[in-house]
């Protein structure tokens, strides 16, 4: 079962998982100083900048296993 999901926020997954803002950025993320990163979801950012959001979740999955 995945650690992460789509559902939730960016700033919550960043903060229990540091080693995460490296991937959202890696996918044209730059949540970190972004506003709108504490009220987005993943699914919500990924689809605003049009990220693939499964091989988004399967790497981030990956970066916390």
């Amino acid at each position: 079962m995945a650690a992460i999901t789509k559902e939730m926020g960016i700033m919550e997954v960043v903060q229990q998982w540091p080693q995460t803002a490296q991937i959202l950025m890696q996918f044209g993320m730059g949540c970190i100083g972004c506003a709108a990163a504490h009220f987005e979801n993943i699914e919500q950012g990924a689809t605003a900048h049009g990220i693939d959001i499964d091989a988004l979740m399967t790497a981030l999955n990956e970066a916390v296993s």
